[in-house]
């Protein structure tokens, strides 16, 4: 089997690493992918929002089976447009990609199915935005309604707060035309988890449960990024709560779905609130979450190739997944200015003396080899992600690792998976 994985961040480089390893894959292409994937798969130059270009490319080389890392191609119709050259890819029709790339969309959904998620208004204006402010009363969260990487979402807790976030997205449109409209929802408070699941539109299958730090410093302070670390599974996700989840969200959602026209094959990303054993969801995406993939691929037992083609031909029904026991802890390494202004350009040490440890990989998610030597090239760098014993243990080997990593000007959090400390054994 031939595969194409779209993307070039860390992401992808744990989906290239975990495919190089089934006995399934004679061939491993890339678009664009990067230096590292580059190691492990043939990459191509084209760039992953350019939907003409991947149709031809995966034409050309007659690739078996297509996987998508980042949310923009899929609500540009890749999966359209691959379904109607006859090509097999993992993802979801743009329409249906909606969930992720309207946030109205999705919570309209959520509405009419009853999905838990907040209460929420959308505004096409400021002044309609501001109205909305005084009408639901504070907290509130305040999001731009398109793409936005991960950092169109603004909490609120007075309403000076609300005023700057309105005009930061709609007048100053920070996150350009993502921001031509804006959900305004109530604050949900509790802990937060990420629930991933396959589907092939009716048998949904998920992943391993995990949670995600948004925030760029420690105790979740500071803006949103595309994610500071990951870990899995959440022990914040119990038996019980992953039934709930998947008899409230998951499966309600599909059925949701179809019945508005737009039956959903993929990947489905649940970012949820929990309180009290409730589960409400924060947003859907229609991809694997970047950092989560990697604590959760380093986990897969499985054949994710086997998994990902059952997904596109109707036979994920078949399946099942096999995990390892242990946890696995991401910490992603930044560069100095990460998320505003990005530091780079500068030489990383310590890679080579990593590579010995069985139970740690160092995804790259922004590096060049330059002259044979790796530097920083992005704002997230390095997703240094460990397996261990206990999540303690996990913690401990992934901090010992991402020590010995250096650059000028790096940083990262110190408290990934902390608040498991004492839930998970």
């Amino acid at each position: 089997m031939k595969v194409l994985v779209v993307g070039s961040g860390g992401r992808e480089h744990a989906f290239v690493w975990k495919l190089a390893q089934s006995p399934q894959v004679q061939a491993l292409y890339a678009a664009p992918g990067s230096d590292a994937i580059g190691e492990l798969a043939r990459c191509a130059p084209v760039k992953a929002n350019d939907v003409k270009g991947l149709v031809d490319f995966a034409r050309k080389e007659k690739i078996d089976l297509t996987i998508i890392g980042p949310e923009e191609p899929l609500t540009l119709g890749i999966g359209d447009a691959f379904a109607d050259a006859g090509l097999a890819l993992v993802g979801p029709s743009a329409k249906a990609a909606q969930i992720e790339g309207s946030k109205a969309f999705a919570k309209y959904v959520m509405k009419k199915y009853g999905i838990p998620t907040a209460d929420f208004e959308i505004a096409a204006t400021p002044q309609a935005a501001s109205a909305a402010v005084l009408k639901m009363g504070l907290p509130l969260v305040i999001k731009a309604d398109g793409l936005a990487a991960g950092k169109g979402v603004i909490l609120c807790y007075n309403e000076a707060e609300a005023e700057d976030a309105i005009r930061l997205i709609m007048v100053d449109k920070q996150f350009g035309a993502s921001g031509a409209q804006v959900v305004i929802e109530k604050l949900l408070v509790g802990e937060e988890a990420s629930f991933i699941a396959l589907t092939d539109g009716e048998t949904v299958l998920p992943m391993a449960s995990s949670q995600d730090h948004k925030r760029v410093f420690n105790d979740d302070q500071g803006p949103n990024t595309g994610g500071m670390g990951a870990y899995s599974p959440a022990p914040v996700v119990t038996d019980e709560l992953h039934r709930r989840v998947m008899d409230e969200v998951m499966l309600p959602m599909i059925r949701a779905l179809a019945a508005e026209g737009c039956p959903y094959r993929g990947v489905l990303y649940a970012g949820l609130m929990i309180n009290g054993g409730q589960p409400s969801v924060l947003e859907f995406n229609a991809r694997f979450g970047d950092p989560e993939t990697q604590p959760i691929l380093a986990r897969l037992k499985s054949d994710l190739a086997a998994l990902l083609l059952a997904t596109t031909n109707g036979t994920l029904g078949r399946m099942s997944v096999e995990w390892d026991p242990r946890p696995a802890v991401c910490v992603v390494m930044a560069s100095g200015g990460y998320p505003a202004a990005p530091q780079t350009g500068f030489p990383i040490s310590g890679l080579d003396e990593v590579k010995s440890d069985p139970d740690v990989v160092v995804f790259h998610a922004g590096t060049k080899r330059i002259d044979g030597q790796w530097t920083n090239s992005g704002g997230r760098v390095l997703g240094v992600t460990a397996l261990g014993e206990t999540i303690e243990s996990a913690v401990r080997n992934c901090y010992g690792r991402v020590e010995t990593i250096q650059w000028q000007g790096a940083h990262y959090r110190t408290d990934i998976a902390r608040r498991a400390f004492g839930r998970m054994t």
